[in-house]
């Protein structure tokens, strides 16, 4: 066993020099109290899973690479007590992210490329496949790109006459009640794209999916423009937090 547990030595720099400071022993190695956690820690991690770990475990694994010779679990408690979840440190906003005592380059790489290999494996379900057959694994990636953010992003999902998704595109990113959407430029980009459906998405920040009037008016808004240009709308998903509302479920199309 302490064979294995060797194969898990933190490196010996910091990705980054401005966080070379670290709490070091007078020997100028890693304290062995910090050491041996790091050493258990990656061991249950390893033989358990993420699904044996509460949040500030796993959020200590990702800040040991940024941080490799200081305790970092005051850390990871210190971020979760201000974003709420794991879910929710990891897609915050670098400039909150910055407003936390100890977090500088190292560690918001190192949460932005988590965030980005979460994002990029969920969407490599749902591209250049069929809409209906993939339709779990879209809500599942709107609500991973989505769900956690803090301002709201407008999202249109091009598909062609096989209803294969080709296109997924941010069109807008807006406040925390209000995002700007224009529908002539959805349509434009549609055609640019030879798409002949699409589907719209975006977020609610507060965490309540339910349409406001001016969602509603700009969804009716982008349905005349697909209706004059021959393009269907298939849906418009509202994220929220833990769930979605589907307009064309509730009827609003």
């Amino acid at each position: 066993m302490e064979k294995s547990l060797s194969s898990f030595a933190d490196p010996t720099l910091p990705f980054f020099r401005d966080e070379a400071q670290q709490t070091l022993s007078v020997s100028g190695k890693q304290p062995s109290y910090i050491a041996d956690h790091r050493q258990r820690l990656r061991a249950r991690f390893m033989q358990g899973g993420a699904a044996t770990l509460p949040d500030y475990e796993l959020l200590e694994l990702v800040l040991f690479r940024a941080i490799p010779r200081r305790d970092v679990k005051p850390l990871a408690r210190q971020l979760l007590d201000r974003f709420g979840d794991f879910n929710r440190v990891i897609t915050a906003p670098e400039a909150r992210l910055r407003e936390c005592a100890g977090i500088g380059d190292a560690v918001i790489v190192e949460l932005k490329v988590l965030e980005a290999a979460a994002h990029r494996m969920a969407r490599s379900k749902i591209m250049h496949q069929h809409v209906v057959s993939s339709w779990d694994a879209l809500l599942d990636y709107c609500h991973t790109v989505m769900a956690h953010r803090e301002t709201e992003q407008f999202r249109v999902l091009y598909l062609d006459r096989k209803n294969v998704i080709i296109a997924d595109e941010e069109q807008g990113k807006g406040t925390v009640d209000h995002v700007p959407v224009y529908p002539r430029e959805v349509a434009k980009r549609a055609l640019e794209l030879n798409a002949s459906a699409l589907i719209l998405v975006h977020n609610h920040p507060s965490g309540d999916p339910t349409p406001s009037d001016s969602d509603i008016d700009m969804t009716q808004q982008i349905l005349a423009a697909c209706n004059a240009l021959g393009l269907t709308l298939h849906d418009h998903l509202i994220i929220g937090k833990s769930n979605e509302l589907s307009f064309r479920s509730e009827g609003y199309i």
